[in-house]
């Protein structure tokens, strides 16, 4: 048996034959090397504290600052009194930094603020110490080979049904039987109404109107002899400009050499798709608005200069993702604003007009949103957003005029003078008060390019307070082509992870659209079978085929368990480059640059949504509204009730929420002395509430608003700060 040899120890052998384990204190390699950690007992604190989120840490050190120029300010002006010497030895400051807290110190507080509140028809501006802002028409006139009344032939607004290729010279046949039918059954109704409450009407009001209509011509006035003539935007022959913005650009002579045409970036609330061929160029009409009005009304010149400001840029309740991103993306890299706060419309008008707990109604001059605010907050589910305004009453006002012998029957939409001219008809002489239906005599002048004067007298009986009935009867609207272009230029937002529709969506609107398909049929287009999105120029057919009902509340509840509301946008992964031009940072495609399928169902409910012009009368959207917010809690439907208020240009009538309280009491009677439906406080302008807000908000210390995104950290995290440092769920 072989064996170890005699004498020899088991290490002597290994050293002998080289294998004793030696130790020289050297390192194998020269990494460090990490122990293992002991699984039974371990912590971190990775993303437990709040000073580990960068929005934390740059909210803090702007405190910090903010304190450091206040005491550095205090004990300056402490020893300025004191006869101390502010200067060194040279008699020179400090330092900048000294001089440039001096300078901050002098301005008025808000005067570095510059609040946005866009819209449909009109843009807010102002800076945030302003007492009201400034506004602008949000148009854009580009150079063009037609005017927008020469186009499709001339044909104008309101289009007049023309028999054997010839408009009617009867003024009740020019828009159709149907309408003239509608006409009557509204004018029969509305007596019913006037002598159930005992308002004396002459019999023969309505001959006594169309006969002085009749006779009615126009007097003449020379131009001098004008004290309120317009001042025309002048074209200069040599270089003309490539666009003109604003009210310049609604002044534009229709004859002027060039031709100009108007162009309106937002259209029903969305961008305008319609109109717009390229997503670029409406992104950049959009901007270019904003631009302009900085310059000419507010006096910031050079961009150089924003880096100074910061911007509160009020947003509606139910947003589109893609708007939103793009407008911090173009703030923060082209303008260079110092930081930037978003605001949802609603909570701007309860911050306006000091409401803790209220249901906001606003009419504006193409949608018409609710939704109600409780202690600060927009309660998701309860947000609605119709696609009519004051843009429709003014249609069919005008409609109704005509049909009733107007003077002036060659009234054209299409035309920049008699725009304007019907929306100063709208504003003087529409009313909701059923004691001014009188029959009483007007007069207006009518002022165009390179023409006289012409002042026209007229009578009025149940026109000034049939359009605005049109709220509660939307049916009476025309809806035509208000779909055309949805979604062929600008996508949705998708989230980047499961590829699925982010926008926000509420019960509330989905009951609206659900209420849109069984109401009004010509609000909804139809698409092939095969096609998964509507095309650029949708068919209105009058009855939608589908293989089954559509019920989106239904299907939302069956995806969730509960109403969907706003879907977080999940963050993207590092490296992920952020788009450019209003895309969607979710955007995710294929190798191929095809968009995978989603997971869910919630594409095709998004495509159905699009599809479904969103309407419903308004007292029944509000009733809506409330109760998605009061969720079977009777004490805050009475809140809520006792609480709406009309904000607004497009329910600036006398007399609006008085008939709106008679209608919300006809359909709750049980509630109806809990029902209260006021007007802004202090006088305050309805359609400058939301601007208001957001000027409030934006003056609002630091500590008090947490929602600003700066410079910085838009530069590390891009868009994906929205989901932190919104006040709203993003």
């Amino acid at each position: 048996m072989a064996g170890k040899p005699k004498g020899k120890s088991g290490k002597a052998q290994q050293r002998e034959e080289g294998l004793e384990k030696t130790d020289n204190n050297l390192p194998l390699t020269s990494w460090p090397q990490v122990p293992m950690i002991n699984q039974k007992n371990y912590y971190t604190e990775y993303l437990k504290r709040e000073d580990q989120y960068l929005a934390y840490r740059t909210l803090q050190e702007e405190n910090t600052n903010r304190m450091v120029r206040e005491a550095r300010d205090k004990d300056r002006a402490l020893a300025q009194g004191n006869g101390v010497p502010m200067a060194n030895g040279n008699g020179a400051a400090d330092n900048d930094e000294d001089m440039m807290d001096v300078d901050d110190s002098s301005e008025i507080h808000g005067s570095k603020i510059i609040v946005i509140h866009p819209g449909s028809q009109n843009l807010r501006i102002g800076f945030a110490n302003d007492a009201i802002p400034k506004t602008v028409p949000m148009v854009v006139a580009r150079r063009w080979k037609e005017n927008e009344s020469e186009e499709n032939g001339g044909e104008p607004l309101p289009k007049r049904v023309k028999i054997d290729g010839e408009v009617p010279e009867e003024p009740e046949k020019q828009f159709g039987e149907e309408f003239a039918s509608m006409c009557n059954t509204l004018s029969a109704d509305l007596k019913a109404r006037l002598r159930y409450k005992k308002i004396r009407l002459m019999p023969n009001s309505k001959e006594l109107v169309v006969n002085y209509n009749r006779r009615s011509t126009p007097e003449m006035i020379t131009e001098h002899n004008d004290p309120h003539r317009i001042e025309w935007t002048e074209i200069p022959a040599r270089n003309p400009p490539d666009c003109i913005t604003g009210a310049a650009a609604l002044r534009i002579p229709e004859n002027s050499k060039p031709r100009y045409k108007l162009f309106w970036p937002i259209k029903n609330g969305w961008l305008n798709e319609k109109d717009y061929k390229q997503k670029n160029m409406v992104l950049n009409d959009y901007f270019l608005v904003i631009e302009d009005a900085m310059k000419k009304e507010l006096g910031v010149t050079r961009k150089k200069d924003l880096q100074q400001y910061s911007c509160v840029f009020v947003i509606p309740d139910l947003y589109e993702k893609v708007l939103v991103q793009t407008a911090l993306e173009e703030f923060m890299r082209d303008f260079g604003f110092r930081r930037i706060c978003f605001m949802q419309e609603s909570l701007a008008a309860s911050f306006g007009a000091s409401y803790t707990m209220t249901c906001i109604v606003d009419v504006g001059a193409e949608k018409t949103s609710i939704c109600c605010v409780e202690d600060g907050m927009c309660i998701e589910d309860s947000r609605i957003n119709m696609k009519y305004g004051g843009r429709d009453v003014t249609e069919f006002y005008i409609k109704k005029l005509i049909h009733s012998h107007f003077p002036y029957s060659d009234i054209n939409l299409k035309r920049r003078y008699d725009f304007l001219l019907a929306e100063e008809l709208k504003q003087k002489f529409l009313s909701m008060n059923e004691t001014d239906v009188v029959g009483n005599t007007y007069e207006f002048h009518l002022r165009a390019a390179g023409q006289d004067t012409r002042k026209y007298s007229f009578r009025v009986y149940d026109e000034i307070i049939l359009p605005g009935i049109g709220y509660f009867d939307p049916s009476r609207f025309n809806f035509e082509g208000k779909l055309d272009g949805r979604r062929s230029i600008v996508d949705r937002s998708y989230d980047l992870y499961d590829n699925s529709p982010n926008d926000p969506t509420s019960a509330a609107q989905a009951m609206v659209l659900q209420w849109a398909t069984q109401n009004i049929p010509s609000a909804t287009i139809q698409v092939a079978e095969s096609s998964t999105k509507p095309t650029a120029t949708p068919a209105i057919t009058a009855t939608p085929q589908r293989d089954r009902p559509l019920n989106l509340l239904s299907r939302l509840q069956e995806m969730d368990g509960t109403p969907r509301s706003s879907a977080a946008n999940s963050p993207a992964p590092e490296g992920t480059p952020q788009p450019r031009q209003g895309s969607p940072s979710g955007d995710a495609t294929g190798a191929n640059g095809t968009r995978p399928e989603p997971i869910d169902d919630r594409l095709r409910i998004a495509e159905e949504s699009d599809r479904i012009l969103p309407i419903m009368p308004l007292d029944e959207a509000i009733i809506v509204s409330i109760r998605q917010a009061a969720r079977s809690d009777d004490r805050k439907m009475r809140d809520f009730l006792g609480g709406v208020m009309l904000v607004g240009g497009g329910c600036k009538m006398p007399g609006f929420n008085t008939f709106l309280e008679d209608r919300l009491r006809t359909i709750l009677p049980g509630m109806a002395k809990e029902i209260m439906v006021g007007l802004p406080p202090r006088e305050l302008d309805q359609q400058l509430v939301a601007w208001k807000g957001g000027s409030v908000f934006g003056r609002l210390s630091s500590s008090g608003n947490d929602s600003w995104v700066y410079q910085k950290e838009y530069d590390i995290l891009g868009s994906k700060l929205l989901v932190q440092k919104l006040m709203f769920a993003y």
